[in-house]
Parts: structure tokens; C-alpha cells; sequence
């Protein structure tokens, strides 16, 4: 790259918003330039799982699920905090709006082939919600539709072998030998072609649609700072080596959360972080280039917090996202021994993240999983994955002794036991009513005719007595696949300042953006979904104006 270049639109970031962005300016007829800071392709998306919650999608509709932008509207609305519509309802209505246009626009932009996931969203009881339609992900694809940069698109914490609605209906997490002597003919030939499904799906197909396109992507290719002309609007980026990309349109930041910078981290979350399963290359660069500039930064607190395994990746501690704590014969406790919350709750990472509203300070935490031994005897992964850490698992012979290892109030521990095993010989959580929900039914593999009380009734809503020893706490704090603040936007993805005008030639999308969907998320696929939605809209914005 010589000194300084030209295009229409830089974007900073290669993971699914930055993408979708690029992919959409690229199609309008604009040159695009895409900047990645390391030397994998694909972000964090490329690590997921590939669930993309769009309400009222075309995929849906083509096998008859009823759904519409006012039903979806409607249900936000109601799904999210109190007082959050005040910032972000029009933010909502866009994301609606744009949602389904932008999946189609995908599918028939690149090789994705998406199918409609058996997953409600994670509210359908409330007006609007849905039990089916709103979700969908990628079918496989082969690396090597890449060509060169096969190689470089990242890799997750799991070999991507499965498609997500293969891991749904197979139950991999519960029987992962099972479910691979019941699929080995297809997982064989996706070894053999290089295939994968969900994220590595995902970031093939975009990654591919944008080539074809004509978009350039310039890996290892750090961004430094934004460019800006006499009047504060942004003009291009300064790159390494004092290498200058120029945008005639815009610039999109799109470079994902700050979460491996650890004093931002801890400015925004007080509580411990035990551990993060996305790219270490989430810094936090676009939020400060961002804020350079002028730009005012909001939701810096809001994050996608969910349980993650210990493993390693890269060579380093990491963590990988796997709903672990809804087993039976187990519950969840804050430091002061009780239970505080459905273990099945979809939204667990908000009610972890619990904070004081005088102080700041988390709430909960230390929190811990309790269980015993029938809990460590149900899941292979878990037992697989617990040696990565040393000491996350600890055991006891009597709740007792339990107490007294992790420091726990062991009268509050032991009273909350023995009302939970109440509860599981009357057949509900009173508390919480866990499993009960459309969510935590349909987590629990509920049939739908529990009987009236008894033990049964409990299993079918996913709970069950904690009563026979070794038992064991499990250590549960925050664990995060990325922050979710950044530059506030209008609902155009333009950046706006402090007085809420615009940052002229400046957007923002993913996790880069102060995100409308915070850490509550109102379905499965509420990151992704979003986020490649409003690096849609960005770039359209782009196209109906010259800046």
C-alpha cells in the first residue's frame, strides 16, 4: 500500500457488521476498503455461533411463520429496560425496518444458505414474542471459496463441524459421541472439502460476497486514528506506518468491543471477569478513535455476558460459550448463599451483572453453581473442560464443608438447598419459576404435559434435588463474549456528538456502536442479527448521501 489511497468507504473491522457494511457499499457501486488490526479475517463472529435474530425474515416466511414489523417492534418494546426507549426506540423501529431487507440482500449476495433455527425468542410469552421465526444461520461452506485466505479466516474455540440446528437437535453438549456416530458421514466430507458451519459459515460466505464484490481486505493492517478535514468531519484513517486510506464516503467503525483492554474493562465492570471468549484483538481501538474525535461513547456497561467453559486458545487461557448451568441437581447462589434468579433465564449475564444503583458496585458476586455428584456425571464437554482451570471446580463432602471452602454463608447455603429439593418434590419452582417460561420450557425439553406435582413434574422443568454427596461450587462470575458500547448513533449509524449532532463522514456498527440491545437480549442471535443490520444501514446511509 503506497502512502495514501483513495475509496469511497473505509471500514475498520472484518468480522459480520463490518462485513455486511462493506458488502452493501460495495454492491451500491462504491470502492471499500476493509482494515483488520490482526491477522485473522472474520472477528468474533467468526468464533460464534452464527444464531442471526431478524424479525418478519424472508426465510421464515418462505415456510409459512407468520411475523411482522409492528409484532416485533412491539415486542422490544416490552422486552427491554425500563426507560431504554427514550434513546433507542428509533433505533428499534430502524433495525426492524432494515432487518429483513438486509438478510435478503445477504443470501443473495453471497454463497450463505440460511435455514429457520428451532429456537423461540428468549421472551415469547410476552405480546409479540415469538416461539418460532426469528432466528436462522448458515448451512456449511468450505474455507476454500477463500482461495489464500482460507488459512486466514479465524478459528474457534470448537472445530465448527456442526451447524447450529445439528447442535440443537443432537444435543451435542449432553452426548457428543452419540451425536457423531449419528452424523460422522457429513462431518467426514466437511473435514474433507474444509467446511464448517456457523460462524465459519458465516464469515466464509460475507468474506466471499465482499470479494466478489470487489472489496479489498487488508489484514495485520492496524488503525491508528480518524482522519478529519477544517470543519471535524472524518475524511479517512491513519494507518501503521504512517499510511493514510482516504474516504471519499465515510468511514465505518466496526472493530468490536474493548473487552481485552483491562482498564477500560474495569472501568465499565466492576465486577471479576473470570474469563473472555472473544479475539484478543478487541482493544477498544474503535471506541477511542471514536471518542478522539469527538464522539460521545454510551452503553459502556452493556455487554454479551455469558457462561463460558475454560479452554485454552491461541496457546492462552480463553473461554468458550456453552450454556453449562442449567443442568439438574444444581442452582445458582450469590455470596450471601441464595439463589437470586432462574438458572434457565436466557438473560443470565444480566442478573450476574447486577449492580448497586448508589455505588456502581456489582451486587452478587462472588457467585457460585452448586450441585453434586450426579451434576459433574451429566455432561462429557463439562468434565472435559473443567481440568483447564485448576480449582474452578470445588469439591466437598458435606455442604458444610462446602461453606467453608468457598466462604459462603453455610446456614443460607444449606436453608437454600433444602427449599430448592422442597420445591423439586412439589413439582415447581415457586422462587422462580424455572422452566416454566416458553424460553426454559423449550430449553428443558418439556413435553408440555408435566404432571401436576412430584419430582416428575420437576425433572420436565429441568430441576432436580441436590442431596447426595461429593458435592461441588463452581465458581460463576462474569464471563463475556464482548462488550457492547461504543459511539452513540442515530438511526442512520451516523456518530453523533455530545449535543447529538452528527460526526459528518463517521459510523458505527456491532459492538463498536453504543448498542440498542444491551446485555439483555431479547433472543438468541441478538448480537449478530443486529449488528450486521446496522452495518446495512450504514452503508446505505452512505449511498443516499455524499457525506
Amino acid at each position: 500500500m503506497s502512502a495514501e489511497e483513495s475509496f469511497d468507504v473505509v471500514v475498520i473491522g472484518s468480522g459480520s457488521a463490518a462485513c455486511s457494511a462493506a458488502l452493501r457499499a460495495a454492491r451500491g457501486g462504491l470502492r471499500v476498503l476493509v482494515v483488520e488490526k490482526s491477522e485473522k479475517l472474520g472477528g468474533t463472529s467468526a468464533m460464534s455461533g452464527s444464531g442471526i435474530w431478524i424479525p418478519a425474515n424472508h426465510v421464515a416466511a418462505r415456510e409459512g411463520v407468520a411475523d411482522s414489523r409492528e409484532e416485533a417492534i412491539d415486542y422490544i418494546r416490552r422486552a427491554m429496560p425500563p426507560g431504554w426507549a427514550e434513546t433507542e426506540d428509533g433505533l428499534w423501529e430502524s433495525f426492524a425496518d432494515h432487518g429483513p431487507d438486509m438478510l435478503k440482500f445477504v443470501e443473495e449476495n453471497t454463497p450463505l444458505k440460511l435455514r429457520l433455527i428451532e429456537e423461540p425468542d428468549s421472551m415469547p410469552d410476552l405480546p409479540g414474542g415469538k416461539l418460532r421465526g426469528r432466528m436462522v444461520s448458515p448451512m456449511p461452506l468450505s474455507r476454500n471459496l477463500l482461495g489464500e485466505d482460507a488459512k486466514h479466516l479465524r478459528r474457534s474455540t470448537l472445530k465448527h463441524s456442526f451447524t447450529y440446528q445439528e447442535i440443537v437437535n443432537s444435543d451435542v453438549y449432553h452426548h457428543p459421541v452419540r451425536a457423531g456416530m449419528k452424523l460422522w458421514p457429513r462431518l467426514l466430507w466437511r473435514v474433507l472439502t474444509n467446511a464448517g458451519g456457523q460462524g465459519t459459515a458465516l464469515m466464509t460466505g460475507l468474506i466471499r460476497g465482499c470479494k466478489d464484490a470487489g472489496v479489498e481486505f487488508r489484514r495485520s493492517t492496524p488503525a491508528k486514528a480518524l482522519l478529519r478535514d477544517e470543519t471535524g468531519g472524518v475524511i479517512g484513517v491513519e494507518l501503521a506506518e504512517g499510511k493514510r486510506a482516504m474516504a471519499r464516503r465515510g468511514v465505518v467503525i466496526a472493530s468490536g468491543g474493548f473487552e481485552w483492554d483491562e482498564t477500560m474493562l474495569k472501568q465499565n465492570f466492576p465486577g471479576k471477569m473470570d474469563r473472555i471468549g472473544s479475539p484478543r484483538s478487541n482493544t477498544g481501538d474503535g471506541q477511542r478513535m471514536a471518542a478522539a474525535v469527538g464522539a460521545k461513547l454510551d452503553r459502556m456497561d452493556q455487554a454479551n455476558i455469558y457462561p463460558c467453559l475454560p479452554t485454552r486458545y491461541e496457546g492462552k487461557p480463553h473461554g468458550l460459550p456453552i450454556s453449562w448451568q442449567t443442568e439438574l441437581h444444581s442452582i445458582i447462589v450469590n455470596r450471601h448463599g441464595k439463589r437470586f434468579f432462574s438458572e434457565a433465564d436466557f438473560n443470565i449475564g444480566e442478573y450476574l451483572d447486577e449492580r448497586d444503583p448508589e455505588t456502581g458496585e456489582n451486587i452478587h458476586l462472588p457467585c457460585y453453581l452448586i450441585g453434586e455428584r450426579r451434576f459433574l456425571r451429566q455432561s462429557l464437554p463439562f468434565q472435559w473442560y473443567q481440568r483447564y482451570e485448576k480449582g474452578w471446580v470445588i469439591r466437598a463432602g458435606s455442604l458444610d464443608e462446602l461453606a467453608d471452602k468457598t466462604g459462603l454463608p453455610a446456614h443460607a447455603l444449606k436453608q437454600t438447598v433444602a427449599e430448592f429439593n422442597a420445591m423439586c418434590e412439589a413439582g415447581r419452582d415457586r422462587a422462580f419459576a424455572r422452566g416454566e417460561s416458553g424460553w426454559e420450557s423449550y430449553k428443558a425439553h418439556s413435553t408440555g404435559g408435566a404432571p401436576a406435582s412430584g419430582i416428575e413434574a420437576a425433572r420436565e422443568r429441568g430441576m432436580d434435588k441436590i442431596e447426595k454427596g461429593p458435592f461441588v461450587a463452581v465458581r460463576m462470575n462474569l464471563t463475556t463474549i464482548g462488550t457492547k458500547g461504543g459511539a452513540r448513533t442515530n438511526e442512520k449509524g451516523q456518530v453523533l456528538r455530545e449535543d447529538g449532532s452528527i460526526v459528518a463522514g463517521l459510523y458505527a456498527a456491532g459492538l463498536a456502536m453504543a448498542n440498542p440491545i444491551g446485555t439483555r437480549a431479547v433472543g438468541p442471535g441478538t448480537t449478530i442479527g443486529p449488528n450486521m443490520t446496522w452495518g446495512y444501514i450504514a452503508a446505505e446511509t452512505m449511498l443516499k448521501q455524499n457525506r
